[in-house]
């Protein structure tokens, strides 16, 4: 047994004994350290929040984003829930971790995140924090358990076997053949089957805010407050909610708080796919079958999921002003992050899949310090960052190799903080659902190079001029500087993370490269 399993499972153990003060809690009053609270979601979009002057109101998360460091460019490490999520809680890729992939759906050859890695959970429970977990985990079943957390709740894989098989969608599947052949249908055969709705994208669900899974969350979020109020210890807590993942699903009165045909939709909306690799027009879940949409479902799918942000931001409200009442806000370090993107009809794809678009690859992202002064930082950060960053903040002991930085001095600084340091982001989608695709995909304020080693085609984009990403360079004569100096950055990226891809990028590469 390696030694962060066996403290792992030391962790496991005491959390099952009656409540003791180690040494460590015991030099570690609340005081001492830092609280923070992490409130994660599934594919939110970086541009929906009135702060960003998108679309939806939310004035909770914009009174939050006042308090805080804003990181306007932050990027995910890959548009996968597992694979971004673990490199969020270790702060390294998949390479390192084992964790590539989705766990415990359909084709995927992982079901967990190996318990060797422990996390920023294990790492605050051995430094005497007091550890809780509500929400949405998706690295493996009982894995917040097995990590020694002391609270946890509303998380559907925490009673599920490790030995359970993949989640298949069958589901899914029959639905999406009973859309397709009533598209399919003559003219003067068709009809509304769906009652004007498609569950597996968009759906009025029954009953009000207080019935849905969102406020089950909230209301165990506000218990684990209450509790961590209550410590002595210093606490660490996440709150991790489903939602905005699709299929967009809410009930009034956010069904109908967006007028579908008032809504502005982007230039790339269904835009078509021109000279890009050939896996973007694959399905790689039944429900990327887009082919039975109308222009008007479409349209009502974006206004669902704006409702979904719109019922998201209540819940927010809710659980800031229970950490106010308990006391705890006035020093509360709030982490507040979306795991990817998620397209809404963007190259008329939906969902996420093996891509870089900014859709998917782009965050949200802030970090609220009673100590630091608000502020916005537009340098480019990842996923990768957030960890460094709370382990310098709660004072956490290393656990080996960190693939991020802390962004303490971005937070202090702002973009000054990084003077003559490259603003690059890098991204990997490695796998999807058991299907490899090995994409890198390297990111400037000015310019995007996709490497796509499992196609034929690579992907360059001129963000100033093309910030839709519509336009492939990657051939173009006029662009072959700027390409060899993408390429350059991404070898020198994968060279320092020791990439395993990186022999196979040098072949690739071999004739630009010389």
């Amino acid at each position: 047994m390696n030694k962060l399993l066996a403290g792992v499972f030391a962790c496991v153990v005491a959390s099952a004994a009656p409540a003791v003060a180690t040494p460590a809690e015991a030099g570690s009053a609340a005081g001492d350290r830092e609280n923070v609270l992490i409130l994660m979601f599934d594919d939110m979009r970086f541009d929906t929040f009135s702060y960003r002057n998108g679309p939806v109101s939310t004035p909770n998360i914009d009174a939050l984003a006042e308090e805080s460091v804003r990181f306007d460019n932050a990027m995910t490490t890959t548009g996968l829930c597992s694979p971004s999520r673990a490199a969020m809680f270790t702060g390294r890729w998949g390479h390192r971790t084992g964790l590539d992939d989705n766990v415990g759906l359909y084709h995927s050859r992982l079901s967990e995140l190996d318990l060797s890695e422990g996390g920023l959970i294990a790492r605050a429970k051995e430094a005497g924090y007091f550890v809780g977990y509500v929400g949405k985990w998706h690295l493996g079943p009982q894995g917040v358990r097995l990590r020694g957390a002391d609270y946890t709740a509303e998380i559907k894989e925490a009673d599920w076997s490790r030995s359970m098989r993949q989640l298949t969608p069958y589901g899914i599947q029959k639905n999406i053949a009973r859309y397709k052949a009533a598209a399919n249908a003559p003219e003067g055969e068709k009809a509304d089957y769906f009652n004007g709705e498609k569950v597996e994208y968009f759906q009025t669900l029954p009953g009000t805010y207080e019935d849905t899974g969102t406020y089950k969350k909230v209301k165990a979020g506000q218990d684990l407050l209450r509790k961590a109020a209550e410590e002595k210890r210093p606490f660490f807590g996440v709150i991790s909610f489903d939602q905005p993942h699709p299929p967009y699903r809410v009930p009034e009165p956010y069904a109908s708080m967006f007028d579908p045909n008032a809504l502005e939709l982007p230039l790339n909306h269904l835009s078509k796919r021109v000279n890009k690799p050939m896996s973007q027009d694959d399905p790689f879940w039944p429900w990327h079958d887009v082919s039975h949409l109308s222009d008007e479902e479409w349209l009502k799918m974006r206004a669902y999921y704006y409702g979904a942000m719109a019922m998201i931001d209540r819940a927010v409200g809710e659980i800031l002003e229970t950490a106010k009442e308990t006391g705890l806000y006035e020093n509360l370090h709030i982490v507040f992050v979306g795991d990817q993107g998620s397209m809404l009809g963007e190259h008329g794809l939906y969902d996420k899949g093996p891509y870089a678009y900014d859709e998917l690859m782009r965050m949200p992202l802030m970090i609220r310090d009673p100590n630091t002064q608000p502020k916005s930082v537009t340098r480019q950060v990842s996923m990768l960052d957030i960890t460094p960053t709370l382990a310098e903040v709660m004072q956490l002991p290393e656990d080996g190799v960190q693939d991020g930085r802390s962004l303490r001095a971005l937070m202090l600084e702002g973009d000054v903080a990084d003077k003559g340091r490259k603003d690059t982001a890098l991204y990997a989608y490695e796998w999807y659902n058991g299907g490899w695709f090995g994409i890198r995909a390297l990111r400037t304020p000015e310019m995007k190079f996709v490497w796509n080693p499992g196609d034929a085609r690579d992907e360059l984009y001129d963000l100033r001029r093309d910030p839709i990403e519509v336009n492939n360079l990657f051939d173009k004569p006029e662009y072959r500087e700027q390409l060899l100096a993408m390429a350059r950055l991404m070898r020198a990226e994968l060279k320092r993370t020791d990439d395993p891809l990186l022999s196979r990028f040098d072949l690739q590469m071999k004739e630009l490269l010389k």
